[in-house]
């Protein structure tokens, strides 16, 4: 970092940060204002810049940014900041995530619903996991690959530009005239994307969605790791902790008697996402052009409720039904229903449901929901219907075996 004055202000930032910028991945009410949420912290944070005074206490008063780690945290929103500013754009130009290939899906999901093309340039491999016959047939995005040496010349394409590289330096963005986006990756650190042309504010708001039901910000630890390198060049690694990973997963294992290895993820509406994604994509497999119905009762927690629809939007064959649990409704009763419905189109279903911490969330018969949910069914022809699939959200409960021992119910 060349510019001496911001150099110095992020050092003394670090060496005064309080701890719980680092260890704290919630929200402070006492210092959180909702409706200011995405502003309030770095407005507050640049006038300290400004009036070149920095101490623990003038940082430890300055407002919860955003309020989850999935939206942005006070260390990731600095980093973003650092980074605007070196280049001397807004802040909300520069988006962190903890995942190296989310940003690109995000910006590939405005560009399909949009009908527009998209071309990305790479300079080594695509990361193993970016599984381009995955993303057209189950997401149906639609992208043409170049992999080129950054220095050539970057050819026109009509439609959107996107330069992804593997860089040890995070923070060197590829700024041509003719690239829309640029992604910096490493692995185990996660990626940061600079909207570099003027004409793609309009995808902001977008990336930042996707970041918000699909994935989170840079941790505050890897943040920290590309601050520190940022300014001293040094050759950190990631944050791993092994044993307290292993430690999650014995204890599911445990806790849902189960001998299938548990699948862990960076939030709960991250797991929740790659869940539905990989049922749909099971679906498109096992029942070839089918509808699938998301079933989710309507006073479910928002975030469950706009991702499915979200993921309704973007694919033809899918399509979010309502549930109703309210005025009287009775859970099990309206699954049954809702049931027998999409049974009669032979439709695929699967059911979104929340353990009863949430207030608004009734507590139905576990014994007549697990009947209702084994039923067999018949389609309209007479044919065995597709048996429901049942998804339970039960983060704030997550030490209990729903339905109990053995329960043919069960998903960890």
């Amino acid at each position: 970092m060349k510019d001496e004055r911001l150099r110095k202000f992020l050092k003394d930032v670090l060496v005064s940060m309080p701890l719980d910028w680092l260890n704290l991945t919630t929200h402070r009410l006492d210092v959180y204002d909702e409706s200011k949420a995405k502003t309030q912290f770095i407005d507050q944070f640049s006038e300290l810049y400004n009036s070149k005074s920095i101490h623990n206490e003038s940082l430890q008063k300055l407002p919860t940014a955003f309020d989850y780690i999935r939206l942005g945290h006070p260390l990731s929103c600095i980093l973003e900041w650092a980074i605007a500013t070196k280049y001397n754009v807004a802040a909300d130009r520069v988006i962190a995530f903890s995942s190296q290939t989310i940003p690109i899906m995000a910006i590939l999901r405005k560009n399909a619903l949009e009908g527009k093309a998209t071309q990305i340039i790479y300079d080594s491999e695509m990361p193993a996991h970016f599984n381009q016959a995955i993303i057209a047939s189950v997401y149906t995005y639609q992208c043409a690959f170049k992999k080129l040496d950054f220095e050539a010349k970057i050819p026109e394409f009509d439609g959107t530009t996107i330069v992804f590289s593997n860089k040890n330096e995070l923070d060197d963005f590829d700024r041509r005239s003719n690239v829309d986006f640029s992604i910096n990756y490493q692995a185990g650190l996660g990626s940061i994307l600079l909207v570099v042309g003027a004409e793609n504010e309009s995808y902001i708001s977008e990336i930042q969605h996707v970041r918000r039901r699909e994935t989170i910000a840079m941790t505050p630890a890897n943040t920290l790791i590309v601050l520190e390198d940022m300014l001293d060049k040094r050759s950190s690694k990631p944050v791993q902790n092994d044993a307290d990973k292993f430690k999650v997963l014995t204890e599911i294992k445990e806790i849902t008697h189960t001998e299938v290895l548990p699948i862990v993820a960076s939030s709960g509406l991250s797991i929740q996402y790659a869940i539905m994604m990989g049922l749909i994509d099971d679906a498109i497999e096992q029942y070839m052009d089918k509808p699938i119905k998301i079933i989710v009762p309507p006073n479910c927690y928002g975030g469950t409720n706009d991702q499915a629809r979200r993921v309704a939007e973007i694919l033809d064959n899918v399509e979010v039904v309502d549930l109703p649990v309210d005025s009287g409704s009775d859970m099990v009763q309206s699954i049954d229903s809702v049931l027998n419905e999409i049974a009669d189109i032979d439709a695929v279903p699967f059911i979104i449901a929340e353990i009863p911490t949430n207030p608004r969330v009734e507590v139905p018969d576990l014994i007549k929901l697990k009947e209702v949910l084994s039923k067999p069914r018949k389609t309209k022809n007479g044919s065995p219907a597709i048996d429901p699939v049942f998804i339970l959200d039960q983060t704030f409960c997550p030490n209990i075996h729903f339905l109990g021992e053995r329960s043919a119910v069960v998903l960890s």
